[in-house]
């Protein structure tokens, strides 16, 4: 109600006013930002309440391209597929596979933005020991499961955010200690480990001023548009109640 302070509403927001008639998102109108903002600057300005100039709105977009997808043999993409075949509408299979990530599985990235700060503030090694001792030996961020002989997107994007360096659209504070950790883990294993895409994301997520809780949101609506993808396609393809395994192949029953 007017004149109530924010202690006392029962909800009170900055990112939106709305009544009959009016629509304004962070003080701009609804109707002068429709066709004159695009979706992942609009992400930003209402995640964040400001406008990313081009060479960092170029980062985020960059971002959010490279995260979409990573196939079904990724659990919340199969999830996803499963939970079609389930005969559920397309935001529920998309809500499920969202469901899994967790910080196993797409919750790297944040992680990554933490530790990355973590190394800033506090130095290389000391910060690589609170983390470990905090958080036991992974360093999130680092290494590829999948792509063995390299990985098509960290350096797409670690490139991307050289560029933006130069250009002075960030600091690069963020690159720098990514590539620090790197050699360390690369002078601890005896051989790379390198930057894969959950830290290459939390690079430019974190040069761009995100903290990790809202670079795991960004990761997750990238992430959103693949399962829409494959929940889609598996509604074209059909099939009914398809589990993780065909139905011949069973599992190992270990029990007594």
């Amino acid at each position: 109600m007017a004149g109530e302070t924010p202690e006392e509403a029962w909800w009170h927001t900055a990112i939106i006013d709305m009544a009959p008639g009016r629509i304004a998102l962070r003080g701009a109108p609804i109707q002068d930002l429709i066709g004159q903002m695009g979706f992942a600057e609009m992400i930003w300005f209402l995640a964040r309440g400001e406008r990313l100039e081009p060479a960092r709105l170029r980062l985020l977009e960059a971002a959010l391209v490279a995260a979409v997808d990573h196939g079904p043999q990724a659990p919340s993409i199969a999830a996803a597929r499963m939970a079609m075949t389930c005969g559920v509408a397309i935001n529920n299979a998309m809500a499920t596979g969202l469901n899994m990530l967790g910080d196993v599985h797409g919750g790297a990235g944040a992680q990554a933005v933490e530790l990355f700060e973590l190394c800033e503030n506090n130095g290389l090694e000391a910060g690589l020991q609170v983390w470990r001792t905090q958080h036991g030996p992974y360093l999130p961020g680092f290494g590829r499961r999948v792509h063995k002989d390299g990985a098509p997107r960290a350096p797409a994007l670690l490139g991307l955010v050289d560029e933006a360096v130069v250009a002075g659209a960030v600091s690069g504070w963020a690159a720098a200690q990514a590539r620090a950790i790197g050699a360390r883990l690369h002078k601890e294993k005896g051989r790379p480990l390198p930057l894969n895409i959950d830290g290459a994301t939390a690079v430019i997520f974190a040069e761009l001023g995100a903290p990790p809780q809202l670079a795991r949101g960004l990761f997750c609506l990238s992430r959103s548009v693949g399962l829409m993808a494959h929940a889609q396609e598996q509604s074209e393809q059909g099939g009914r109640n398809k589990g993780p395994t065909r139905p011949d192949e069973g599992w190992r029953y270990d029990g007594p």
